[in-house]
């Protein structure tokens, strides 16, 4: 599909699956590189619910063990951001002295990001890394290093692939980007 609608949106494709299977498995290459000699499996923390498929499609290309768990906050309300992050499920995890990958689908501002890296902190991670699907280098305000990132991409509102409107779009396999009236 082309075009989709969703709550009266129209948006349009802007990246097909395999596009994005070809930049996740790029990306890999560099993290497998970086995480090969690891001496315990590093601890993979998708950040729910947006980046579950991306998280899927990323570990499934590790050449290195990891034990995956997730952690949900939200910070957006339809289209825009609320500048709040609320946590809603916390860590089970021990990760103290442990490497840590933060999987987050999209960074643009970074509150949600920011957020995350501050709380992971206090639990004294070995090391702390961020892999994002998709990153917005113009809108992003904040310090945290975004280590890996599959894409670069411009300020368009996106959906698909775990990225959603009000929780609808998540499931579409493309990115479709929203289209101004």
């Amino acid at each position: 599909m082309e075009c989709i609608k969703l709550n009266d949106k129209t948006f349009r494709k802007v990246l097909a699956k395999e596009q994005i299977i070809e930049k996740i498995t790029t990306l890999t290459k560099r993290m497998n590189e970086d995480y090969a000699h690891c001496e315990q499996p590093p601890i993979v923390i998708g950040m729910l619910n947006g980046a579950f498929m991306f998280c899927s499609e990323l570990t499934q290309r590790f050449t290195f063990d990891c034990v995956i768990t997730f952690v949900k906050m939200q910070s957006y309300i339809g289209t825009e951001s609320s500048g709040n992050v609320c946590k809603l499920i916390g860590l089970e995890h021990n990760i103290s002295e442990r490497d840590v990958i933060i999987v987050e689908d999209i960074v643009e501002t970074g509150t949600t990001i920011n957020e995350a890296w501050q709380m992971l902190q206090k639990h004294n991670p070995r090391s702390l890394k961020v892999a994002t699907m998709m990153f917005k280098p113009e809108a992003y305000k904040y310090d945290v290093p975004i280590e890996y990132y599959a894409m670069n991409i411009p300020g368009d509102f996106i959906i698909g692939c775990g990225l959603d409107i009000d929780g609808l779009g998540r499931n579409y396999p493309d990115v479709y980007a929203l289209v101004e009236d």
